[in-house]
């Protein structure tokens, strides 16, 4: 328990505000900046966020407002949950607010688009911050679960070994396990990728495909995501831990899931803007894949179901044919070392 530890959460969505009652019951002081006066007065006043975690009542301790300077102060963690292409142009104006000693971690889940950074990356740039002050937080972690305390275990990954334990002694309670580990890129892009591979796998079942294709699209999406990082220098090993298949499966299979949901819509007719207003808030794997697939591309990483979505998503391929494009591939052996992915 991290009694006293004063904490900020940036962004007030289902998960930063999850995120922040997980701190909130590990004993940590807890103040949370958003942008809406009325969803942070209803947090504070009421405990609830209603708008994100409907029928949740949060930890009376945490309070939340529109200033980022009063939410800074004094914070020794502070955890940041805002979309994945804003979060650039949002933290640069946060970054003399931030304690000197504070460790930034990031709960966001993305690629950048315009950079093609993860996400720890724009958090140093956009902070000004070394990266031994930067941590990242990643696993499956559905917030309504989590908000409702049923048990789950996450990774806390960071170059640097007392940041990653300072912030999982902040987050560590009854319900909620962090496991440390070094590897961020690894950790990172099992976060990033995960949400681009559970496109496929709703779209894949919204067309009426059944276990056997959500199977396949899953196990062969791990291969990408491995691949994709043993080129950046990841270590193998953090793909089939929590962050890799543990969150690749929950992001997959539940329907609480953005991204899967997003993937059902689209599977069903659906087209992209119908898609995203019917799921409600950001699915990162929509604009994500753009940006993994670029960043694949300048690697010579061949990831066949990242580029099926994107050919989904942004280039008009009819769903029927997303199928016949990725079975349509040569043969091949299977495995993590092989040439080409699918």
């Amino acid at each position: 328990m991290s009694e006293g530890l004063r904490t900020a959460v940036v962004g007030t969505g289902a998960w930063g505000t999850a995120f922040a009652a997980v701190l909130a019951d590990a004993g940590c002081s807890v103040t949370m900046w958003g942008l809406a006066e009325d969803v942070c007065a209803e947090i504070t006043h009421e405990h609830r966020n209603s708008g994100y975690l409907p029928d949740v009542v949060l930890p009376a301790g945490i309070r939340a407002t529109t200033d980022a300077a009063e939410a800074l102060r004094g914070a020794q963690v502070v955890a940041i949950a805002i979309p994945a292409q804003v979060a650039r142009s949002a933290l640069e104006p946060l970054a003399d607010l931030v304690e000197p000693d504070a460790v930034a971690v990031s709960l966001i889940k993305g690629v950048e688009l315009s950079s093609y950074r993860r996400m720890s990356e724009v958090l140093r740039e956009a902070l000004r911050l070394p990266p031994e002050r930067v941590a990242v937080v990643s696993g499956p972690n559905l917030a309504r679960e989590i908000a409702a305390h049923q048990p789950t275990a996450t990774v806390v990954a960071s170059t640097n070994p007392a940041a990653a334990d300072l912030v999982a002694r902040a987050c560590a309670n009854s319900y909620f396990r962090p496991y440390t580990n070094s590897d961020v890129v690894g950790v990172e892009l099992c976060g990033a990728v995960k949400n681009v591979i559970a496109l496929a796998v709703g779209i894949a079942q919204g067309t009426g495909y059944g276990t056997n294709t959500v199977a396949t699209v899953i196990t062969r999406g791990l291969v990408e995501m491995t691949r994709l990082g043993l080129a950046l220098g990841a270590d193998q090993e953090t793909f089939a831990g929590l962050a890799g298949m543990g969150d690749l499966v929950a992001t997959c299979v539940s329907p609480l899931s953005r991204n899967h949901t997003l993937g059902l819509h689209l599977g069903r007719g659906m087209s992209l803007p119908e898609a995203i207003r019917a799921t409600g808030g950001t699915a990162e794997g929509v604009k994500t894949s753009q940006a993994v697939r670029e960043l694949a591309a300048t690697l010579g990483v061949e990831m066949p179901i990242t580029e099926a979505v994107v050919q989904v998503l942004h280039h008009g391929l009819p769903i029927e044919k997303m199928a016949e494009m990725l079975l349509a591939r040569p043969r091949k052996a299977e495995g993590v070392q092989a040439k080409s992915a699918f």
